[in-house]
């Protein structure tokens, strides 16, 4: 069976790039990374990528006269290699309209706090500031709206200490984990008869496992979650 291409994105070092890669390797997501796409050409992520053997489009953006002209470029790469599902991680600029526009509904980002609150950078430090005693990972889609488009999922923790990266280690083997988990289900979907009738939202309430509710269909759900119908009935 194909597998699914997907591309990841980012700036720095990678680890949820790592996440993602190891989790299609092993068999726990149906795809195939198929594309690093990094803005820092000197990142440990793009090193870390060739030598998983992922292939790199890695790029300046002061090597371009604009935003446009370089993502021109990278939706020539996904386009190539037939990606259907672009995961922002760690990615470190503005997704802008020209790739919004090939690409809509098929970008996600994971974002380090309980969305719609602390949108943008140093999010888990402006958290802290606010003496927030529950922070929390959320996957959301790309919009224009910075950090603003539909949630997908959610998973929170608790912390009432005062250290940010204290938060940020709590945060990190979430947001691998559900990351993952985000994608496969994603995935799954798009296999499905009425894939584009449908939507994936995944809470966490306190079980072991979260509860995930498919909607937009009639009683069509994936794996033992609960269904949700058009009018919203359970």
């Amino acid at each position: 069976m194909d597998k699914h291409h997907i591309a990841v994105f980012a700036s720095g070092e990678g680890k949820n790039f790592e996440a993602i890669d190891s989790a299609c390797k092993q068999g726990t997501v149906p795809a195939e990374v198929a594309l690093l796409v990094c803005d820092h050409p000197e990142a440990p992520v793009v090193g870390k990528a060739r030598d998983r053997g992922v292939r790199v489009f890695a790029f300046s953006p002061k090597d371009y006269p604009s935003k446009a002209a370089f993502e021109e470029e990278i939706v020539k790469e996904l386009d190539s290699l037939k990606v259907e599902l672009v995961c922002l991680a760690g990615y470190m600029r503005i997704v802008g309209e020209t790739l919004l526009s090939a690409y809509e509904g098929k970008i996600i980002n994971i974002h380090p706090s309980l969305l719609p609150a602390f949108k943008g950078a140093r999010a888990v430090e402006r958290a802290v500031e606010y003496g927030v005693k529950v922070y929390g990972i959320s996957v959301h889609y790309v919009s224009s709206d910075l950090d603003g488009g539909k949630i997908i999922a959610q998973r929170a923790f608790p912390y009432e200490g005062t250290d940010p990266e204290e938060v940020h280690a709590l945060g990190r083997p979430i947001e691998h984990e559900l990351y993952v988990e985000v994608i496969g289900k994603i995935l799954s979907i798009e296999k499905h008869p009425d894939a584009d009738k449908l939507s994936v939202c995944m809470i966490d309430i306190g079980r072991d496992d979260p509860v995930q509710i498919v909607t937009g269909a009639s009683n069509i759900f994936v794996g033992a979650y609960v269904p949700v119908c058009l009018d919203g009935s359970h």
